[in-house]
């Protein structure tokens, strides 16, 4: 059985989509896939970062998580991105870094990747599922194959119903709204489903190759 090479891609200012980050990598995991957990450069600056105490308590906890390039793209069969929602699109952090991707995708390398996303709004209609149809966009650029939830488990309607992607609401805190159980199943879901289509993306080309040969 062919083991799925899958990258978890996030940005989080506070925190929130960091946690989806982290509990999709635990259910990859758990699915058999080769997990990297990565983020996104940030683009605040250090003095700004500073002076906010969630942004500056997260940075520190996530110093050493390493910071994702176009090769982590081309070393993935599957990618699960996590981006909260900035006027109904991704965060600028996330969307510098897809448009770092143009030359991997130039060379065709970021053809059949099986891709899945999630989000987070401050509030069930701020956004959320237009931020991650915007992720998708891209994805069609990229030739991907997008790997939604959908309604194929009722865990999605515990946690609000989106069948695009997990998304969750936050507080003016930054706490989950949601009861977080739901979350983390739906993200669990999701993540499992996406590795589940990653292989059979991965065993349908393994076939076409070996027929050919």
């Amino acid at each position: 059985m062919l083991k799925i090479k899958l990258a978890v891609i996030y940005y989080s200012a506070t925190g929130t989509n960091y946690q989806l980050a982290q509990w999709a990598a635990e259910s990859a995991e758990k699915a058999g896939a080769e997990v990297k957990l990565l983020k996104v450069q940030e683009l605040v600056p250090e003095d700004k970062i500073a002076a906010n105490p969630a942004m500056k308590a997260l940075a520190e906890k996530t110093k050493d998580i390493p910071v994702a390039t176009p090769d982590d793209i081309v070393e993935a069969d599957a990618i699960i991105f996590s981006s909260p929602t900035r006027y109904g699109n991704i965060a600028s952090q996330m969307k510098q870094f897809i448009d770092t991707t143009g030359g991997v995708w130039g060379k065709g390398l970021t053809v059949n990747k099986v891709v899945s996303a999630m989000s987070s709004a401050q509030n069930p209609h701020g956004g959320q599922e237009a931020t991650i149809l915007a992720l998708y966009t891209s994805m069609y650029h990229w030739g991907a194959i997008v790997a939604a939830p959908g309604y194929t488990d009722p865990v999605t309607f515990g946690a609000g119903g989106n069948p695009y992607g997990t998304s969750v609401s936050v507080d003016g805190d930054g706490k989950m709204i949601e009861e977080q159980g739901r979350i983390r199943d739906a993200v669990f879901h999701q993540a499992k489903r996406t590795v589940e289509v990653a292989g059979w993306v991965q065993a349908g080309k393994s076939k076409t190759a070996n027929s050919q040969n």
